[in-house]
């Protein structure tokens, strides 16, 4: 089988404050929306700017360590997969509804130290420059650790 790449990097800012749940098994997991902005010329020669929105979802620690130290404005670099999802809509039969999220490998919180009053970020590992780089799980651990593989059922959002 030929290899194959899903993978997708992102450095935006949080529209609202991260939403914690967990499954039916107790797993953490959260769900982040970050803009990204793009500035652009139009036909006119006029700038013109673009805010795209993007879903994350965090799990285990990384869902942990976004509950506790992301909060709406924090500016974030995220890395993982792309995972498209569909529901069947309850109010209108037969039509399915379909949504495409990145789901977080890797988190780097880009704001710098937290503030004095504010809990240290000892959650992730302090790169000497007051980022905070939250643990990588290893793609072929991630269903392991999670216990076996994620289903539409498995996320509560």
């Amino acid at each position: 089988m030929p290899k194959s790449l899903n993978r997708a990097m992102l450095i935006g800012n949080l529209g609202k404050d991260p939403e914690v749940k967990y499954t039916p098994k107790g797993t953490p997991v959260a769900k982040v929306s970050i803009a990204t902005n793009e500035r652009f010329k139009d036909k006119a020669g006029e700038w013109q700017d673009r805010t795209e929105w993007h879903t994350i979802i965090f799990w285990q620690r990384l869902a942990e360590i976004a509950g506790e130290y992301l909060k709406k404005g924090s500016k974030i670099f995220v890395e993982g997969r792309l995972q498209t999802r569909s529901w069947d809509d309850q109010q209108h039969a037969g039509v399915k509804h379909y949504t495409t999220e990145i789901v977080a490998a890797d988190l780097v919180m880009l704001d710098g130290k937290p503030d004095q009053e504010e809990k240290p970020a000892a959650a992730g590992k302090a790169n000497g420059r007051g980022k905070t780089r939250a643990p990588i799980i290893p793609a072929g651990q991630q269903s392991e650790i999670q216990g076996g593989p994620i289903t539409d059922e498995d996320i509560p959002f």
